[in-house]
């Protein structure tokens, strides 16, 4: 298959990066705010609720549930997932440090796909794991280069 410049493979990387991007972002937004869409206004960070110790709070099976559970609201967890859910989003928005910001949001999925095992409604796959799947390739395919500033921001880097 074609994927040189005039096929629409290159944007599709883009339009990719700019959805998880503005999910991640707005995962941050929601739970700064409480804006009540995830996260109700009594449960926001500003309102000094923890923003992990809702979904970690109900990691209670699977072999990592007292892991999760141990570090559910811990404000250095707290910080640490906000400054993620952030940076990610916003790298990926603006299709800059897309490298980083892809293998970083890739471990974040990792890591939420691991707070809840054993799954449900399936013995492994979930959102996670494909989002997990997406953001691996974002950044090995740079997906900055395409409908962001990632043309601009390499040749800032290679200078």
């Amino acid at each position: 298959m074609e994927t040189g410049p005039s096929t629409p493979v290159p944007y599709i990387w883009g339009l990719l990066r700019l959805s998880v991007g503005w999910l991640t972002f707005w995962g941050f937004i929601d739970k700064l705010f409480g804006i009540g869409f995830a996260t109700p206004l009594e449960g926001a960070w500003l309102a000094v609720a923890s923003p992990t110790v809702g979904f970690l709070g109900h990691a209670t099976t699977g072999p990592f549930a007292p892991l999760f559970q141990a570090i559910a609201g811990n404000p250095i967890v707290d910080a640490l997932y906000m400054a993620g859910l952030l940076g990610v989003g916003v790298a990926m928005l603006l299709g800059i440090g897309v490298r980083i910001a892809g293998y970083s949001g890739a471990l974040m999925m990792l890591l939420l796909w691991l707070s809840v095992l054993p799954k449900a409604n399936n013995p492994f796959m979930d959102e996670h794991i494909v989002y997990l799947l997406v953001f691996i390739g974002l950044a090995r395919v740079l997906a900055g280069r395409w409908l962001g500033l990632g043309k601009w921001w390499i040749s800032l880097l290679s200078d």
